[in-house]
């Protein structure tokens, strides 16, 4: 699945460093959604989501959290054909007939800028941890999803890392629609299971490694 188009980021400056928001719209997958009814729990861990850190003397803050709340609900509207949404684990468990409880989470966020790799390229890694629970709301599998994305310098810091940014968010969300779908636990779920505790369901999404390159 290939992403395409430009997407802008919202760039400020703030005490002498660099704030960005990465934040836009995915394109419309073309495929067909499975025929599951899911809930998804985007919790204020996630909607509040910054990295932060000090680099060669300057603050870098990368505001995570609404690019990602829109990111995942197209994501995961587009992969379940009934979907509900939820902010805590508590209001799903609560509401009967769902087949699977997710939650998805941002573990890790790193950064190379143009001085740090050849050829003055912009490297990101976003690795997300997926919860996958029952509908009463207990723990029953988890999904691994690293996503990457490169871009060459341009525009200034904050356009370079957010256009690397973007790129990586894209590629997790490319490589959750093509292979959810044919993993043992969708297809478990299409046929009108439920996730079950000790159903010892195993999903791994993180199989295609391709790191995209800007044009």
């Amino acid at each position: 699945m290939r992403w395409l188009a430009a997407v802008p980021a919202l760039l400020l400056a703030a005490c002498g460093g660099v704030v960005i928001k990465p934040d836009t719209p995915l394109p419309r997958p073309l495929m067909q959604a499975l025929p599951v009814r899911a809930g998804l729990v985007i919790g204020p861990e996630l909607r509040g989501y910054k990295h932060e850190e000090t680099r060669y003397g300057s603050n870098w803050q990368v505001d995570l959290g609404p690019g990602h709340v829109s990111m995942m609900e197209s994501v995961f509207a587009a992969t379940f054909r009934d979907l509900q949404r939820f902010g805590s684990v508590g209001e799903a468990s609560a509401v009967p007939g769902l087949q699977a409880i997710f939650e998805p989470r941002i573990e890790q966020y790193s950064f190379a800028t143009g001085r740090d790799t050849t050829g003055g390229h912009w490297a990101v890694t976003i690795r997300y941890r997926i919860g996958v629970m029952a509908p009463d709301g207990q723990p029953a599998d988890t999904l691994t999803l690293t996503g990457y994305g490169s871009s060459r310098s341009g525009g200034g810091n904050g356009p370079s890392l957010s256009r690397a940014t973007l790129s990586a968010m894209r590629d997790a969300a490319a490589k959750f629609l093509v292979q959810l779908p044919r993993s043992p636990l969708a297809l478990q779920l299409k046929d009108g299971g439920v996730v079950r505790v000790a159903s010892g369901v195993t999903v791994a999404v993180d199989e295609i490694e391709a790191v995209p390159i800007d044009p």
